[in-house]
């Protein structure tokens, strides 16, 4: 099992941090660092800088919009990137949300499966500098009533394929994942019911023959070190309160439905009312610990290499942290902590 560093959404404030905590990855060998883009800083720019003053880690998108870009310009960008940090971009899509597509991006979140297969058709054609003509029932290249000319990516990337990930939660998605995808961005993932999801990427993979080999599960997974578990979880449940209740509607919020399918349905519920009521503090503190427990690394270092072991016979193959809160240095000492559990637990690959 490898390690990543997630970074989350820029523009906080503390930019001078999420780049400190990114070189630190790199010193320590982590595999990649990944940055977030919602409706504020979007990723390919952080990652340039990030690529910019780093080494050996690679960089990559959890997520780029699949609604904020058309699939050449994704392909674009991925190439651009790629050149620039030497080959050691891994490019990460999702939808989004409905809200935030339709909302901040103007583009109806309808039939997201069937947009997501051509986007990454058109992607992974573009990137291998074929000439773009594609005839799709969402997309067509060139556009058939008019100048439009099928063109060539003048790009080269460094490596001849661009790794593909794709964030996906619901089971439809998640067989998607396996068939089209070279690797799975998870979240709130649980050592304890991932076998489903994991499940439904093996049957994406069995449609077109492939086995698990070769396809990497990413989980992002907060880490919050010390002696006390109910102080370890406290930042946690913030992070968690917002997915559960603010990212979506009452109605329509992935992150919720799936803590309700892990079995946490009444307090996925209560999470969501009180968010959604303003009420950000009560529903942090609404977060049951087992939750948190299940889907974060929490406790003291011999606690988070016991539970490492965990993650890997579940079948993850790069686990990449998340040190949202706290000081620099101690956010540091949380990298320092899991890279030094990870060796001690004999996982390391």
């Amino acid at each position: 099992m490898r390690l990543g560093l997630n970074l989350g959404y820029w523009g906080g404030g503390d930019d001078h941090l999420n780049l400190a905590l990114a070189r630190e990855a790199d010193r320590l060998g982590y595999a990649v660092v990944w940055a977030a883009e919602a409706y504020g800083s979007d990723a390919p720019t952080v990652l340039a800088w990030v690529a910019a003053q780093t080494e050996r880690i690679d960089v990559g998108s959890a997520v780029m919009q699949i609604p904020a870009r058309t699939p050449a310009t994704t392909a674009m960008t991925a190439a651009t990137l790629d050149s620039l940090s030497g080959g050691r971009f891994r490019l990460g899509l999702g939808v989004s949300g409905p809200q935030v597509s339709e909302g901040w991006h103007g583009v109806r979140f309808d039939h997201p499966l069937a947009r997501t297969r051509e986007y990454v058709d058109i992607v992974r054609l573009a990137l291998s500098r074929q000439r773009l003509a594609y005839d799709g029932e969402h997309w067509r290249l060139p556009l058939p009533d008019g100048p439009g000319k099928a063109l060539q990516l003048t790009v080269h990337p460094v490596r001849p394929s661009i790794p593909v990930y794709l964030a996906s939660i619901g089971p439809r998605n998640l067989e998607l994942t396996g068939e089209i995808a070279d690797g799975w961005l998870g979240i709130f993932y649980a050592p304890e019911h991932a076998g489903e999801s994991l499940d439904l990427i093996r049957a994406g993979r069995a449609t077109t023959g492939r086995s698990m080999d070769g396809f990497d599960v990413v989980p992002t997974v907060p880490v919050s070190v010390g002696d006390d578990l109910e102080a370890c979880a406290e930042p946690v449940r913030a992070y968690s309160a917002l997915y559960l209740g603010g990212m979506g509607s009452r109605k329509q919020n992935f992150y919720n439905a799936l803590a309700v399918r892990m079995g946490f349905g009444d307090a996925a519920h209560t999470v969501q009312d009180l968010f959604l009521d303003r009420k950000h503090r009560e529903a942090a503190a609404a977060v049951p610990l087992e939750f948190v427990d299940r889907t974060a690394l929490i406790g003291p270092p011999e606690r988070i290499r016991d539970r490492l072991h965990a993650y890997a016979e579940s079948g993850v193959t790069t686990l990449s942290v998340a040190a949202h809160a706290g000081p620099l240095e101690a956010r540091l000492a949380a990298l320092r902590t899991v890279a030094e559990a990870l060796d001690a637990a004999g996982l390391a690959s």
